[in-house]
């Protein structure tokens, strides 16, 4: 008969302080307390599943119990009270699960087991597991215990929850806290045991694992138990990516590569091909977001340390970021972090994930298109890209090429942002200019030079950007617009006032209401307020009040405010009744001899 098959986590646990793994600082002040006789009554051992909290617990029971501990502070495992402890049948350790023995009753046949001192050895331990799982009742029933207990009882609690710990509980413990354990140290104990085992497992491998374990133990040996059932005993880097349905960074660098070209249509190809293998749009995404960071990371000598991948894509993330321009690595961050964000709200989630490779697409035209308008001191206006469609222009017979009149060009007007890229609105087709009998793609560039893309790509045309097109002796295509009157501007003011009181913004319709609009110069206007209150409110509105023109007119007009206090008007009023008898008085002097004469006084 074969011997029973024990899992990993069972039987490669740690029996010494020696051989934990990744809580040094635990364990050396743990053997230095054993050490000095300095052990204290109660310790509460808090911190993330599975990095070693119940197990330092039995071996402080354990080693604390030792009849002859060894120089280096650890159990012997050969007396009677660790064989004893060892085959689970000493009576001095009581473990207790809080998780289902979390009633008062519980705590009270605890507490009564206290008083009795031990039959063998020096102390009696008292191991209690998930201990925010008590009762507020138990918690209660327990505190005098904990605060004052016999001299031969030690109490060690383990918690994933500190915080849910009375601060009563908390105030009479020695605290300690579990750290997760780092990646190097979990590939480096998942080797030793793959070793013992007889696993063939690559170190990419096993690296993948400790990063799916974050820092959880127990986690990764059950996986490592898992995955060589699968692999039959040999783990490869990719059996270990498929068995823990995860994207290899081979994905990532290919469809970076189609972003950074542009590529649309490959970039959604790659895509599909991933999502047809059972891979779900957030776990793509949230890739993307770790794959972006690791570029970031490369872009600095003092950061590589933080690069958490295996050992044998670090050259690659080292070139890949040499190719990458920081300002599109930043950028895609953001794209990524909001679409992760929106993700479980999205209806169409597929969709979703498409639109966010395709503004990923289009990031590093915006990036570009920013940083030439910084190094040129123009205005910080980021243009999504759109093809311009409809445009007639007759044939150019001279050299070099030169654009025509344009005419009949159909743009679409958008709010234009300087902080935030939009996401890029592509039209079906791009539209073609005739030159010497050879098609080419038109792209119409603000900064005024009109080049023809390469790619068959071309930028979005706003009614601002032709605007901004230089007329010169050869260039004589310019939309115009006709000036404003004061007329048309009030007319604008009054349809802002409504605009106002149809979203329910009555303090800046009453304020408005007072306001009157003046025509300073062509381009200019002027907003005049009674008060320096209106006025105020005024200068906060007029940013939003010229979008608003300029989404009516497209011209951008320049607002100034001032105001005038003006006088209030007299209006008749009731009058007091001192003023009633000064205008008697003035009117007939002898009421005032008569009122001295009387010694009468006037009610004021």
């Amino acid at each position: 008969m074969s011997e029973q098959y024990i899992v990993s986590a069972r039987k490669y646990r740690p029996q010494t302080f020696e051989t934990v793994v990744g809580q040094g600082h635990i364990t050396t002040t743990l053997k230095n307390a054993i050490r000095n006789n300095h052990l204290a009554h109660a310790y509460l051992f808090c911190g993330p599943r599975g990095v070693g909290k119940t197990t330092c617990a039995r071996i402080l029971a354990k080693t604390i119990n030792c009849e002859n501990p060894t120089p280096d502070t650890e159990a012997c495992g050969v007396c009677s009270t660790c064989v004893s402890f060892n085959n689970n049948s000493s009576f001095n350790v009581f473990e207790l699960d809080a998780a289902s023995n979390n009633s008062v009753e519980d705590i009270r046949t605890l507490t009564d087991q206290v008083r009795f001192a031990p039959q063998q050895g020096k102390y009696k331990i008292y191991i209690i597991d998930e201990v925010h799982m008590l009762s507020t009742a138990a918690f209660n029933a327990f505190l005098k215990t904990l605060e004052e207990p016999p001299s031969y009882a030690i109490f060690i609690l383990a918690t994933t929850e500190k915080h849910k710990i009375l601060p009563t509980i908390l105030s009479r413990c020695q605290i300690f806290d579990f750290k997760r354990i780092t990646t190097n140290d979990t590939v480096e104990h998942l080797h030793s045991i793959a070793m013992k085992e007889g696993v063939q497992a690559d170190d990419a491998a096993l690296h993948i694992i400790a990063q799916k374990s974050e820092g959880c133990m127990r986690d990764a040996l059950s996986m490592l138990d898992r995955i060589s059932s699968f692999t039959n005993g040999h783990l490869t880097y990719s059996s270990t990516m498929e068995h823990l349905n995860q994207l290899d960074a081979d994905f990532y660098f290919r469809i970076t590569d189609s972003i950074l070209a542009q590529d649309i249509s490959g970039t959604l190809l790659q895509l599909d091909e991933v999502m047809e293998r059972g891979f779900e749009g957030d776990i793509i995404i949230n890739g993307f977001g770790a794959h972006f960071r690791n570029l970031l990371l490369c872009k600095d000598i003092r950061m590589a340390k933080l690069l958490d991948v295996p050992n044998d894509h670090r050259p690659i993330y080292h070139e890949k970021a040499g190719q990458t321009p920081p300002s599109f690595i930043l950028s895609a961050l953001n794209v990524v972090n909001e679409s992760e964000l929106s993700y479980k709200n999205a209806n169409n989630r597929r969709l979703h994930t498409e639109l966010c490779l395709i503004r990923l697409c289009y990031v590093l035209q915006a990036s570009t298109a920013i940083a030439d308008e910084k190094k040129n001191d123009k205005p910080n206006i980021i243009i999504p890209p759109v093809i311009a469609t409809n445009i007639e222009t007759p044939a150019v017979t001279t050299n070099p090429i030169k654009p025509a009149p344009v005419t009949n060009i159909n743009v679409a007007t958008e709010k234009i942002s300087e902080e935030k890229i939009q996401t890029p609105i592509v039209s079906e087709a791009p539209a073609t200019i005739e030159y010497h009998n050879q098609s080419a793609t038109a792209i119409i560039n603000p900064f005024g030079k009109n080049d023809v893309a390469s790619n068959g790509t071309a930028r979005r045309v706003t009614r601002n950007m032709l605007n901004n097109i230089p007329t010169t002796n050869e260039t004589k295509s310019k939309i115009e617009f006709k000036d404003l009157e004061i007329e048309q501007i009030q007319v604008l003011f009054e349809q802002y006032k409504d605009l106002l009181r149809s979203e329910n913004k009555s303090t800046l319709h009453t304020q408005f209401s007072l306001m009157k609009i003046e025509l300073v110069e062509e381009g200019m206007i002027c907003i005049i307020s009674p008060n320096n209150i209106t006025d105020a409110y005024a200068q906060t509105e007029r940013t939003n009040l010229q979008e608003f023109i300029k989404r009516e007119t497209g011209l951008l007009l320049r607002i100034t405010t001032t105001f005038t206090e003006t006088e209030v008007e007299h209006k008749e009023r009731a009058l007091s009744k001192g003023e009633v008898f000064n205008e008697m008085v003035t009117k007939n002097p002898a009421l005032l001899q008569l009122r001295d004469a009387l010694k009468m006084g006037i009610d004021y």
